[in-house]
């Protein structure tokens, strides 16, 4: 059994890291494309057919069942760090559907040849740690021998079936408020390139470790229609995901988008994940605007564990805001509008 201290860095074993491990969006697609969905019944009140965050389940008239499941491999090196925001990440689909976490199951894979147990508790007991703060204490799992490691969760909520958040409600006439600031692929390819600065380091896991509680309270919410987070497909790739689901042009001033600014320095030096050119190219045909091939990085970054992209009538948006900032997200900011025309996003 290996010495976990003369054992490699978590981020080492793997060939990506965090939500920059999804599959592509056009790539997913076309896996998907002959495959048919789920709604055979009429309680399958939601499945895969508007790209949605997660499957959701009516048990009775005022209450359905949400379900989904997110896993990746390391985005950081501290194993105990790497739980939390897979168990944060996770979780977070469950907020993005205005549910209440319940409980969850843990998806473990290991390389158990090349890390030692005391590094795979350290990783289980970080992601207890966060379901258990979320409500949603884990409950049970499966594990298996991989090649790289892998942890996650199936995570469940409650919900109120009138008061589901899908991405496909947006409206002509809403705002857009995004949570969290983006830049965390940036960060985490710079920490595999061990460029990181320390105080990069830690607003990037006080940001992936914070989880998306809004989401609950934003589904009880009047003039609150529509949201989604903003993970592995960035913010043009989960915006185009509403646009096309909704049937509307998001507009986003890209001056508006909250930036770490370490990111748009390290973006503007050239850094970035191998996930931002999947993501551009994948929606692309539903872009426009002119960008920097910066700010281009930045829109397109994969977001472990981001933030709530929501969809409101402008006059509810600083009652929005101010919940952010009472759940901690204080960098959560209005980024641009909702309006009658093509399914696409408009960058200004």
């Amino acid at each position: 059994m290996p010495d976990s201290t003369a054992e490699p860095r978590l981020t080492s074993l793997a060939h990506g890291g965090g939500c920059g491990c999804k599959l592509a969006p056009n790539v997913l697609a076309d896996i998907l494309s002959e495959m048919p969905l789920a709604l055979g019944s009429k309680d399958l009140i939601v499945d895969a057919g508007t790209s949605d965050d997660a499957a959701v389940y009516r048990i009775n008239d005022t209450t359905a069942l949400v379900a989904t499941t997110d896993f990746f491999t390391p985005v950081v090196d501290d194993p105990y760090t790497f739980g939390r925001i897979a168990a944060t990440n996770a979780l977070s689909d469950v907020f993005a559907m205005g549910a209440k976490p319940i409980f969850s199951l843990a998806i473990v894979g290991m390389p158990i040849n090349r890390i030692s147990p005391v590094t795979i508790r350290a990783i289980l007991s970080g992601g207890q740690s966060v379901a258990e703060a979320a409500g949603a204490p884990i409950a049970g799992g499966h594990s298996i021998d991989a090649a790289e490691p892998i942890y996650g969760l199936v995570a469940m909520g409650l919900v109120d079936p009138a008061r589901i958040l899908m991405n496909s409600n947006a409206k002509p006439g809403d705002v857009l408020i995004l949570g969290k600031p983006l830049g965390i692929g940036i960060y985490s390819a710079a920490l595999k390139r061990e460029i990181l600065e320390a105080a990069q380091y830690e607003e990037m896991i006080t940001s992936t470790t914070r989880l998306n509680t809004p989401g609950t309270e934003l589904s009880a919410m009047q003039g609150v229609h529509a949201a989604t987070d903003v993970t592995g497909f960035g913010l043009i790739g989960h915006g185009s995901e509403m646009a096309r689901g909704a049937g509307v042009t998001l507009v986003i001033d890209k001056a508006k988008v909250p930036v770490f600014e370490g990111a748009r320095k390290l973006a503007e030096a050239g850094v970035k994940t191998g996930a931002s050119g999947r993501n551009w190219d994948s929606v692309k045909h539903m872009i426009s605007g002119a960008m920097s091939e910066a700010e281009r990085d930045l829109l397109c970054d994969p977001q472990t564990s981001g933030g709530l992209l929501v969809a409101c009538a402008p006059g509810v948006a600083e009652d929005v805001l101010a919940l952010f900032a009472r759940h901690g997200h204080t960098g959560a900011a209005l980024i641009g509008r909702v309006e009658a025309g093509p399914a696409e996003v408009s960058v200004v």
